[in-house]
C-alpha cells in the first residue's frame, strides 16, 4: 500500500511539472526586436551625430557658412546611413529610412533658406525627426539629451539635441545661451 501511494504521489508531482512547464512555452512570444546595432553602422550614426553638434553650435556663433557646410554633410550622413547593417525587423528598417528622408528634406530646406530665423525653424524640425531616428535605431554609443527653450521661436519654444547636459541655447544665443531644460534623454548603452 506504501508503495503504492508513493508511485501516486510521484505522478501527480510529475502531471503538476508539466502543466508548468506547458504554461511556460505557450507564453506569448514578444514582437520581433532589433539586437546590437553593428560597428558599421554605428560608425556612421556616430558622424550623422556629430555633424549634428557641428550644426547646433555653428547655430550659436551664427555662421552661416559653416551652417550651410554641416547641412550638407548630414544630408550626405543620414543618405548614406547602412540600414542594411541595422541589426533590426524590417518595420524598424522601414520607420528609420522614412526618417532619414524627412532629415534629408528638412536639411535641404534648411540650406535653401536666406534668414537665418528661418534656418533655426528648419533646424527645430531637423532636431525632432533627429531624435526620432535615435529612438527608433536605439542608438547606444553615447547618452543624447534633447533640450528645450520655452521663450525661443517667439515664446513658441523649440527643442535640440546635445551630447552634454549643459545648456548652450542655438535659438537665442545672444540673449538667452544658457537659457533651456532638460526635457528628454536617451541612453541605450548597455549597463
Amino acid at each position: 500500500m506504501k508503495f503504492f501511494s508513493v508511485i501516486v504521489i510521484l505522478i501527480v508531482l510529475s502531471a503538476c511539472n508539466n502543466k508548468d512547464e506547458k504554461a511556460k512555452n505557450d507564453a506569448p512570444q514578444g514582437p520581433l526586436t532589433k539586437t546590437a546595432n553593428s560597428e558599421v553602422f554605428n560608425q556612421s550614426f556616430s558622424q550623422l551625430m556629430t555633424d549634428y553638434y557641428n550644426l547646433k553650435d555653428n547655430f550659436i556663433t551664427e555662421s552661416d557658412t559653416n551652417i550651410n557646410a554641416y547641412a550638407r554633410k548630414m544630408i550626405h550622413d543620414a543618405d548614406s546611413l547602412p540600414v542594411k547593417e541595422l541589426h533590426a525587423d524590417t518595420a524598424i528598417i522601414a520607420t528609420a529610412k522614412s526618417f532619414m528622408e524627412g532629415i534629408s528634406g528638412e536639411l535641404n530646406g534648411l540650406i535653401a533658406e536666406k534668414n537665418i530665423e528661418e534656418k533655426r525653424k528648419s533646424f527645430q524640425m531637423l532636431s525632432l525627426e533627429l531624435f526620432d531616428l535615435i529612438r527608433t535605431v536605439q542608438y547606444d554609443k553615447e547618452v543624447i539629451y534633447m533640450q528645450h527653450c520655452a521663450q525661443a521661436m517667439n515664446n513658441q519654444g523649440a527643442d535640440w539635441l546635445s551630447n552634454l547636459s549643459d545648456i548652450r541655447n542655438p535659438y537665442e544665443p545672444k540673449k538667452m545661451l544658457t537659457c533651456g531644460e532638460l526635457k528628454d534623454s536617451v541612453n541605450f548603452k548597455k549597463k
